[in-house]
């Protein structure tokens, strides 16, 4: 190690204590964190790319510092889906500063990465307060039945009014209209359950009619409207 001559000339003074980091929380534990291999959690991340035409929300498992499972999911950008399909392959098995250093494809997935990496080594993950922290497999049971990303998909226009495209229930198929033309209620179908049916080898209309579900005062509406067509 190389040192000025200004150094080597100075008298040594003793530091004195040395109490080491702070202890942060992990999985149920207060943990020194002084390695990568100490950091241990599972949270989640949003990230963006410089002409915000898209996002991605990134979620880890990291246990003593390896990225155990990852769940990716985007919107906003037809490539965000391929780059999110190669970081699947390229985040597990690394550790999580291997991670912030890698090029994950899409800009706003590496942005992801970088939010996360600051939430987990500052202790702000969201097992920290869990015993043993989660299991592998938590991002999936985070998507539910389906396994199917939660997506709001909302249009409006002045001229027009709101059409509901989509939310947590599902795809929405009609919007139910009271005598004043407000949205009183909509009619959803659950896409991820659905298809499930349908490669079970049930019926394909079946299927579709077992899945239907409303929401709100639905059946007392004066109208219907298909939010994509009318």
């Amino acid at each position: 190690m190389l040192k000025t001559h200004e150094i080597e000339q100075m008298t040594c003074v003793a530091k004195g204590p040395n109490h080491g980091p702070a202890p942060i929380p992990e999985e149920g534990r207060w943990i020194q964190a002084k390695e990568i291999s100490d950091i241990s959690g599972f949270t989640h991340g949003i990230g963006w790319c410089a002409p915000q035409q898209g996002t991605c929300k990134l979620s880890l498992n990291i246990k003593e510092g390896i990225i155990q499972e990852a769940l990716i999911e985007t919107i906003g950008c037809t490539g965000m889906t391929h780059s999110a399909a190669m970081a699947a392959e390229i985040l597990t098995g690394k550790t999580i500063l291997e991670a912030l250093n890698t090029d994950l494809v899409c800009d706003a997935i590496n942005t992801a990465m970088r939010e996360l990496f600051l939430q987990i080594v500052y202790g702000r993950s969201q097992s920290a307060f869990s015993e043993g922290g989660l299991p592998i497999g938590a991002g999936l049971e985070d998507l539910g039945k389906g396994l199917r990303s939660s997506v709001g998909t909302m249009y409006g226009t002045l001229e027009k009014g709101p059409r509901y495209l989509e939310l947590t229930e599902g795809y929405v198929v009609k919007m139910a209209l009271d005598k004043d033309d407000q949205i009183i209620g909509y009619q959803f179908l659950k896409i991820g359950p659905m298809l499930e049916m349908i490669k079970k080898g049930i019926d394909a209309n079946e299927a579709y009619e077992k899945n239907l579900g409303t929401y709100g005062r639905f059946a007392d509406a004066e109208r219907y409207i298909d939010p994509r067509h009318e």
